[in-house]
């Protein structure tokens, strides 16, 4: 059986966190009531004339700049021409010959290592809107809310070979667009919503095989799903001898599979020229120098930087820097915290991260503050209260803002290091249990958990383990 590798690229389109839209000052908002975000010229009235929004220009020329692209000082838009019931003027205004962006790049980390995927092009245009099908009512209906809603499409080169790299570029352009603050990245609300074109070839041929368009994918599990299916399905048509067809195709998230919607368009179907109610966009060198220097530190930067001021491992790294939020949380816990920052980031990555999952909430909605998890966790490092105590007040500190040492004190929770105290426990436990105490001096280690057990039980759960077990494995030497 012949051998083929896939080719996919990818079209990003991210909506921009403008609270006005691209060419009106109609709100952005999502959720309203359909049609309420509506006026004259973003559903497309005869006459009106379209006022550019400055805030998408500089949040697209900030995309460019932190993926390394070309700023092009002139760029221009143009109509995109064709008919939906959902695009009230019969065009798109879009960008083609002259984009804001040009040739930049994105690295990504895959199983077989690091890896450039080029960027094309970064252009602007404008949403449509949306189409509503009621099949009980056997009729359609058209919320002209996302019309004329600021988007940028980031166009990738053909680099990536696998659905793994795929996603793995995906997630690091959303990474980048949320350290941005220029998209909030929620792809059930299509904020940040891919269409990926892809092709065949067998191993070590150049040119590439008949691509095909897929879309409808809104998580990035179902972007490597589709991909992976539609690679199969292309082999096994070029294995039967039949021809690949050049068209749009649906993902299916309950089969798991892809299915025809229509025959994939070429730009010259869309007619592009250039749109004669927008002059053309001249960028000013002090508005990129600015611009340029309020990029933040972005996630590759940053992840770098963790690796060597805090002595972190490369996964936990990469984990903690994913997203902005999560990188400065960490960040102010480990600065305020006297604990080491190892033992801070464990905390973040996995008693926060499951409390969050658990509970449908971000840090942004919870009361707590980094430094108190950072005094928590000192707390617990410096054995005034056992791990699995401070774990079960932690939505407490996190959520509604507790302070920790009061919770500590209120709850009774101080663990008990006084040997002094804990001196006779140990030895009423130790009488109790002769054969055990026996079993454990005669080297059977086994039977030390049973004790310290019972040492616990006696305690109420409130023996400082670590000091328990120095002082009963030298009863017991």
């Amino acid at each position: 059986m012949a051998q083929y590798e896939a080719v996919i690229g990818l079209e990003v389109h991210a909506q921009l966190k403008t609270k006005s839209k691209l060419f009106c000052s109609c709100s952005t908002r999502f959720g309203n009531e359909p049609n309420e975000n509506v006026c004259p010229v973003c559903s497309g009235m005869p006459g009106v004339l379209p006022v550019m929004n400055e805030k998408v220009l500089e949040y697209a020329a900030k995309l460019g700049l932190a993926l390394d692209c070309e700023i092009n000082r002139k760029s221009v838009f143009a109509r995109k021409n064709y008919f939906y019931p959902d695009l009230p003027k019969g065009y798109q205004t879009s960008q083609f010959d002259l984009p804001i962006c040009e040739h930049g790049k994105v690295e990504i980390e895959t199983s077989k290592g690091r890896k450039t995927i080029g960027v094309t092009r970064i252009h602007m245009e404008e949403d449509a809107g949306k189409s509503i099908h009621s099949a009980s009512e056997n009729v359609s209906f058209v919320d002209l809310n996302r019309a004329c809603v600021p988007l940028v499409e980031i166009v990738s080169e053909p680099d990536m070979r696998s659905a793994e790299e795929a996603v793995a570029y995906l997630k690091s352009l959303h990474s980048i667009l949320r350290y941005l603050d220029i998209c909030d990245g929620n792809m059930e609300q299509g904020s940040f919503r891919c269409d990926a074109n892809v092709s065949i070839r067998p191993l070590g041929q150049e040119a590439f095989g008949t691509r095909t368009e897929l879309k409808n994918m809104n998580s990035f599990r179902h972007v490597q799903k589709a991909i992976e299916y539609e690679i199969e399905r292309q082999i096994d048509l070029v294995e039967d001898g039949d021809a690949v067809t050049q068209e749009t195709r649906l993902y299916n998230a309950d089969k798991g599979t892809t299915h025809p919607m229509r025959g994939k368009e070429e730009a010259h179907d869309y007619r592009y020229f250039p749109c004669p109610d927008l002059v053309p966009l001249v960028l000013d060198e002090a508005w990129i120098e600015r611009w340029q220097a309020e990029l933040p530190e972005l996630p590759e930067a940053r992840r770098e930087r963790f690796l060597r001021e805090y002595a972190l491992g490369e996964d936990a790294a990469v984990q903690l820097t994913a997203e902005r939020e999560t990188a400065d949380f960490f960040e102010a816990a480990a600065r305020a915290g006297q604990s080491k920052a190892r033992k801070i980031a464990n905390w973040v990555m996995v008693d926060v991260a499951h409390l969050l999952n658990d509970s449908g909430l971000t840090l942004a909605d919870c009361s707590g503050t980094p430094e108190s998890l950072a005094a928590l966790v000192d707390l617990v490092e410096g054995g005034t209260v056992s791990a699995k105590s401070a774990k079960d007040i932690l939505s407490e500190v996190l959520r509604h803002g507790a302070d920790p040492k009061k919770l500590v004190q209120e709850k009774g929770l101080v663990q008990e290091s006084d040997t002094g105290a804990l001196e006779g426990i140990i030895d009423a436990v130790i009488a109790e249990n002769p054969d055990e105490a026996e079993r454990v001096r005669g080297g059977d280690k086994k039977v030390v958990g049973f004790l310290m057990g019972q040492i616990m039980r006696k305690t109420q759960g409130k023996a400082n383990p670590g000091v328990v077990s120095k002082m009963l494995a030298k009863k017991l030497s």
